[in-house]
């Protein structure tokens, strides 16, 4: 056995104990950053060392200190698991060592993404002759949209970022809900857009039409990008689409939906109806390794002029092999990155049409049980309406909330991350693992009771 297949099939070992141990172990990292440090050593080596060596000191040396991000009981931020199929396709992602830029370069590659995008667009309900590219993530994803939606506003006006830059040319006003992700902000940064104009929402986080006219209406007319949620990070409220559109387009406003985790709800006939009317926007952000439950990072930006998107990422050089029907490059930010696409193909081959839709609707169904196991806890109350995956709820005042979560921590069971929301401390609870079962829900639950019992 040669030194890569050692370490290879020890690396196999390692992976299987982790994945195994997911069921049952704590969820909390149990060793701290220093620990973690003095385990994996801090003086660099003079020599060499053997590599299946080399692999078995980081799994051990690393375990203490693992969140069991994969574990069914994990409900902190909005991070999913990794779907079977869609890890394993991974492994042989790192393996195949693509570099996912050119057609010529890896014809394989580009022929899985061209298929996984078209796959997404139909379960989406997007235009099936969108652009779409396959960034790190959803902030990826928002950026790699909004660069195409202010070249194309501003070409509309005349103006070539491309050529010009951004000095001198018409100003471009990004508008936005009160309630957006701060991904937009960050999006909107580095784009030089600075920060977007702000549209009143209400008590869920959904933007008001009425309010959405008003700012369009403030200055005037001129090149505007309007940016709507699928899915608020607290409530899962979606905005009314139809009628935000349908204020965006009266103003000559490209529309653009960040979608992290709730665009998928488009894949489900029971949840579709929150996305009515996002079909009609200009582009749309989402992230894959949310509610697909692929493996980090997979951001997928959906762009439905896919010239618009090829005018903003494009890039030419002597030395690539360029294909005159557009490459994966053409898509994205990066050069050289991983073979996405794969992951999402394999995801999407296993679970199918009707797999996604029950993807999305079992976890739909745990928040929907979180909400009313909490409802039940003396002093505890749910603040959002639960129309998809996430839950917010108080423990009576901020104090109390905090403590709870404190407690919630230190037990172990589960991971529940606390938030802010409309100027309280809260619980905030994001489902979005494929393998969370009526089990976990049922532990995590107990644990939340034992952390408000008493206090």
């Amino acid at each position: 056995m040669d030194a890569r297949e050692a370490a290879l099939r020890r690396a196999h070992e390692h992976a299987v104990r982790w994945l195994a141990s997911l069921s049952e172990r704590r969820v909390p990292a149990r060793a701290s950053v220093d620990e973690s440090m003095r385990a994996l050593g801090t003086e660099l080596p003079d020599a060499p060392s053997d590599p299946a060596d080399v692999v078995d000191l980081l799994a051990t040396a690393c375990e203490p200190g693992l969140t069991a991000f994969p574990s069914g009981r994990f409900y902190g931020f909005v991070v999913g698991g990794t779907e079977p199929a869609a890890l394993a396709a991974d492994w042989l992602v790192s393996a195949w060592d693509q570099n996912s830029v050119m057609r010529a370069a890896s014809p394989a590659y580009a022929a899985a993404e061209e298929v996984a995008g078209a796959w997404l667009l139909d379960l989406l309900g997007l235009p099936q002759d969108s652009g779409v590219g396959f960034t790190t993530g959803a902030t990826m994803a928002n950026f790699t949209c909004l660069a195409a939606a202010r070249d194309e506003v501003l070409r509309r006006s005349g103006w070539s970022v491309a050529h010009d830059g951004l000095v001198g040319g018409p100003p471009v006003r990004a508008v936005a809900g009160q309630d957006r992700h701060m991904a937009v902000d960050l999006a909107l940064r580095y784009l030089g857009l600075g920060a977007p104009a702000l549209v009143e929402a209400d008590d869920q986080g959904r933007m008001v039409p009425g309010a959405l006219r008003r700012v369009l209406a403030a200055d005037g007319p001129g090149p505007a990008i309007v940016i709507l949620q699928a899915g608020d990070i607290h409530s899962g409220a979606f905005d009314p689409f139809t009628e935000t559109v349908r204020a965006a387009r009266e103003a000559d406003a490209w529309v653009h939906v960040d979608g992290a985790f709730g665009l998928w709800a488009a894949a489900s006939p029971r949840h579709a109806h929150l996305t009515d009317g996002c079909g009609s926007a200009d582009s749309w952000a989402t992230d894959a390794h949310k509610t697909l439950n692929v493996p980090y990072d997979c951001g997928l930006a959906v762009v439905r002029d896919p010239s618009a998107l090829r005018a903003a990422m494009g890039l030419r050089g002597d030395y690539l092999i360029q294909h005159e029907h557009g490459d994966p490059v053409d898509k994205v930010p990066e050069l050289s990155r991983r073979g996405r696409a794969f992951t999402v193909w394999a995801a999407l081959r296993s679970l199918g049409r009707s797999g996604v839709a029950d993807l999305v609707d079992r976890l739909c169904r745990h928040a929907c049980a979180f909400a009313d196991g909490i409802a039940l806890i003396d002093g505890a109350r749910v603040l959002n309406e639960v129309v998809f995956t996430q839950v917010c709820a108080e423990f009576g005042d901020d104090e109390r909330t905090e403590r709870v979560l404190t407690r919630l921590l230190d037990d172990g069971t589960t991971w529940i991350s606390g938030s802010t929301w409309h100027g309280r401390r809260v619980m905030r609870i994001s489902v979005s693992n494929w393998s969370t079962n009526e089990d976990d829900v049922t532990r995590a639950l107990d644990s939340i009771r034992r952390a408000a019992a008493g206090l």
